[in-house]
């Protein structure tokens, strides 16, 4: 719904569907799956590959329906289901959990986690044929475009988190941070990128940003498209996430040579390693979150050390083309399963 002309100038066909994440009509789902079954019986095609759970669930049911192409199904994680306590997730879990076991126990289906957190969680279930799941850390980075920049000016040090402003991201705990930073009279300024996400139920709202910012404890900015120069603003990159698939706002961060503070929580931790590129934190732990960022914030050699170490981490392991080549190599060996088949 807003990148369709580029996907269309780089030569693809786009075929937009008519569903929404947090669409919850039983009618209006069941009409999106019908014509998802509808697309892939006309399209007839040898492989599918579906990013994310909703487009895994009714992806892979739709592929079964319309005559069981091959498939793929990249699982970055479970967004707020797998780390919210509301009753409502605690169903969805049990529900997601039956209709995974469906979608992903047929012969033809592959999975694809991020996290090596995630592929043990795999392991553990007993639920898969472990020869069909695969780990691959991410979607891959553009390190020409993500490229390093120098820091700019300081004091303040700016330590900025860019992301869905939802509560799983750690935003809370990144605001206690703040107002404890405050407190100490650190010359840090917190600033939040990106916007509320109302299809979500953890969603942070625009009154509570709004009164953070008018309360001087950070500075909230739109989501950005220019991310390179979002970064090149800042000089630390924060995500006190409580799960990630694998974070590319951090990525992202790393490829431009920024340190790292994050939760010790699956996802951030096999990007950041704790001393080398950056700080962990124990998962809720505000005043912790709040040493990690002073203590970078006095330290512009360690700063700059961690930075270089996070890019050479990127380059090493999570470019575009080491992620592309991997994700080719899994097409290739589903396209020959479902010959042999």
């Amino acid at each position: 719904d807003r990148h369709g002309a580029r996907i269309e100038g780089e030569g693809f066909r786009l075929v937009p569907l008519p569903w929404r994440r947090g669409a919850r009509n039983p009618l209006g789902e069941a009409d999106a799956l019908a014509r998802l079954a509808a697309l892939y019986r006309g399209e007839r095609p040898d492989l599918v590959h579906h990013v994310g759970v909703k487009a895994a669930l009714y992806g892979g049911s739709a592929a079964l329906a319309a005559g069981g192409p091959s498939q793929i199904h990249t699982i970055a994680g479970f967004g707020f289901v797998s780390v919210s306590e509301r009753r409502r997730a605690r169903v969805m879990r049990a529900l997601l959990g039956a209709a995974f076991r469906r979608v992903l126990s047929r012969p033809r289906s592959r999975l694809v986690v991020q996290n090596a957190d995630d592929l043990n969680d795999v392991r553990a279930g007993g639920l898969f044929d472990m020869t069909r799941v695969h780990l691959v850390p991410g979607s891959g980075v553009d390190t020409r475009v993500f490229a390093p920049a120098p820091e700019p000016h300081a004091p303040p040090v700016t330590a900025l988190l860019a992301s869905r402003l939802i509560r799983p991201k750690g935003v809370v705990q990144l605001v206690e941070a703040a107002r404890i930073l405050r407190g100490e009279k650190s010359a840090v300024r917190v600033v939040l990128v990106g916007d509320p996400d109302p299809e979500n139920p953890d969603t942070v709202t625009a009154e509570e940003l709004r009164a953070w910012h008018g309360e001087g404890l950070v500075e909230w900015r739109p989501r950005a498209d220019d991310m390179p120069a979002v970064w090149a603003s800042c000089h630390i990159a924060v995500l006190p996430s409580h799960r990630e698939g694998m974070p590319r706002t951090l990525l992202e961060a790393a490829s431009c040579g920024r340190p790292l503070v994050a939760t010790d929580v699956p996802g951030c931790r096999d990007l950041v390693r704790d001393g080398d590129n950056g700080i962990l934190v124990p998962l809720h732990d505000a005043r912790a979150l709040a040493g990690a960022i002073a203590r970078l914030a006095a330290d512009p050699a360690l700063r700059a050390r961690m930075g270089a170490r996070a890019r050479a981490l990127v380059e090493a392991r999570y470019s575009d083309d080491r992620i592309v080549a991997q994700m080719l190599s899994l097409y290739r060996t589903a396209m020959e399963d479902g010959v042999s088949r």
